[in-house]
């Protein structure tokens, strides 16, 4: 049987540990699927590239810049959409994307969210 010593904590353990603001279940759920869209690496190429932009994008212009199929390029670009961070427009057969403003302002709040105390977010930056 193993010797079960009691280890005293440092001084400085748990010493006024601060909890973060709770996330709401939509927050945490639209998190979550911004994450997973953000989290292939074509699928973060392709919204670098369609955020670059100051119109909408051809998935034509797209599929020329990526070395995958056109279909593969409509579900990455469909999973982006699903998740906010983009918009498709349509226009005869080709689609055009742009960058969803609202997605967008996610993005840019999704370090508040994480980040929620200013010593943390002081340490990154």
């Amino acid at each position: 049987m193993k010797d079960r010593t009691i280890r005293l904590r440092p001084e400085h353990c748990c010493a006024d540990v601060i909890e973060p603001a709770a996330l709401t279940g939509d927050d945490q759920v639209r998190l979550i699927a911004t994450f997973k869209a953000l989290g292939d690496p074509t699928r973060m190429q392709i919204f670098r590239l369609i955020a670059a932009q100051s119109q909408p994008i051809c998935a034509c212009d797209i599929v020329d810049r990526f070395d995958v199929s056109q279909p593969t390029i409509a579900h990455h670009t469909k999973i982006l959409r699903e998740a906010g961070l983009i918009t498709s427009t349509k226009i005869g057969i080709w689609a055009y994307y742009q960058v969803d403003r609202e997605g967008a302002a996610l993005l840019a709040s999704i370090a508040d969210l994480l980040l929620d105390f200013p010593e943390v977010a002081a340490a990154v930056a």
